[in-house]
């Protein structure tokens, strides 16, 4: 029974005394022999905390009030920040928010991998509000509520969908709608069985992909029709996987994006993943090109290649480009992609990375360059056969910090590269996330 008791949580906020950040943006901080994370605290403030998880040696609580506001904090302009999980550090000057993911990535490097970049590259940094192009939005019935309709992020410290009507990072096409969106469910006429809505933006056009869990009546769809009309949005239904998305009141099946550097447009299915922020995309690739320092007549591999993103403007400079994906819709994107910018040196080839060989006959020989951008798990599985085709130079481009770091040690103490530079892309603003990048090159002489 004590242990219970131990467990129970106070109904009054406790004060903590606000010691550092967490590499995710928690405020950390210490009481009655618990370490308290404390989500909308920074380092030096004393914050009211109301706890809302406890285990046994540590609990974790939304601050309520700050006695003694650290010089980094900012109010910020979003009525729901506390309750709404889509962001963690509005309340953080951006600036001061870079330089904690950048100190972050120093930290992991250091004591993940036991490296350290020869050389810090510029932070990539752009537009800090209405950024997120892909996102995907809880749908919550609420029948005891007067037949409301919730449509948000989820929030924080529950699985329930967040009372919501605006939303400050989601792109502006779909965020100013969304009172509009819970509307629109509401008078469908399975508005419970409508179970989220996949926001899928390009340069000119966004989609919103409605999953729902039973099949849409006539009068169901040309009220979709209707909204997308009167919103200049691309309306898909998906009754059931993937496979099954489909547009309703028009013929689109892509979304468009370009890179105007490299003179590229990519077209992609609204289930298809590409980059969260298109301000950063634009400067990340370009970054990621000159790392490679890729000369014509060159053979490149690009890894975890998706629809081509990096691959084929890799290609405007390479002999040759090979995109490996594991994903056959991807694969097949890549394909369409390449045809439609009239690109012939590139080859994009389906395999699981986990079981990749050097010697593998769709290789066709030694690379002089890789590029890997693998998922948050990282590319741990693939960096013996990377290794084994001794490429001069790896570019690897993490949505995951801690697993470059991991594999940035494996590179480094296991296969004969030195960490020559390596920083942070602020792809994802006021959250706890960071993308980053970092350039490998062989040693003369490998190991």
């Amino acid at each position: 029974m004590g242990g219970r008791r131990g467990r129970r949580l106070p109904a009054e906020p406790v004060e903590v005394e606000v010691e550092r950040l967490s590499h995710e943006g928690r405020g950390i901080g210490h009481r009655d022999g618990r370490t308290v994370f404390v989500q909308g605290a920074l380092p030096g403030e004393t914050v009211s905390a109301q706890i809302r998880r406890r285990r046994r040696r540590q609990e974790e609580g939304q601050a309520v009030a700050v006695d003694n506001p650290a010089p980094d904090r900012v109010s910020p302009p979003c009525p729901h920040v506390g309750v709404c999980g889509g962001c963690s550090l509005q309340h953080m000057d951006p600036v001061a928010q870079i330089a904690h993911k950048q100190a972050t990535l120093a930290d992991l490097l250091s004591h993940t991998g036991g490296v350290s970049p020869a050389e810090w590259l510029p932070p990539v940094t752009g537009p800090t509000w209405g950024y997120r192009r892909r996102a995907r939005l809880g749908v919550k019935y609420v029948p005891r509520k007067g037949d409301r309709v919730l449509v948000g992020f989820r929030e924080r410290f529950s699985p329930f969908v967040a009372d919501i009507d605006s939303c400050h990072v989601l792109d502006p096409r779909v965020a100013r709608h969304l009172p509009e969106l819970a509307s629109l469910i509401r008078g469908l006429s399975i508005p419970d069985r409508i179970a989220q809505i996949e926001v899928a933006a390009g340069d000119e056009a966004v989609g919103l992909v409605f999953r729902n869990l039973r099949p849409l009546t006539d009068e169901d769809q040309r009220q979709l029709v209707a909204f997308g009309a009167a919103h200049g949005l691309l309306i898909f239904q998906q009754p059931g996987n993937e496979s099954t998305v489909e547009p309703v009141g028009h013929e689109a099946t892509r979304l468009h994006y370009a890179l105007p550097d490299f003179d590229l447009e990519f077209a992609f299915a609204p289930t298809d993943f590409t980059q969260v922020n298109a301000a950063i995309n634009r400067q990340m690739v370009p970054l990621a090109l000159d790392l490679l320092s890729v000369e014509p007549g060159m053979r490149v591999l690009d890894l975890f290649c998706g629809l081509g993103n990096f691959t084929l403007p890799i290609a405007r400079r390479a002999g040759e480009v090979i995109g490996l994906e594991g994903d056959e819709p991807l694969v097949e994107r890549g394909r369409e992609n390449a045809r439609h910018n009239g690109i012939g040196n590139v080859r994009f080839e389906a395999a699981d990375l986990t079981r990749m060989s050097p010697d593998a006959t769709w290789l066709g020989g030694p690379v002089d360059r890789v590029l890997l951008d693998p998922p948050r798990s990282g590319a741990l599985e693939v960096l013996p056969a990377i290794a084994g085709l001794a490429p001069g130079r790896i570019v690897y481009v993490s949505c995951g910090p801690a697993t470059l770091a991991r594999d940035a040690g494996e590179l480094v103490h296991q296969h004969g590269y030195r960490l020559t530079c390596a920083g942070i892309m602020d792809m994802f603003p006021h959250t706890g996330h960071a993308e980053a990048i970092a350039l490998f090159e062989r040693h003369p002489g490998g190991r």
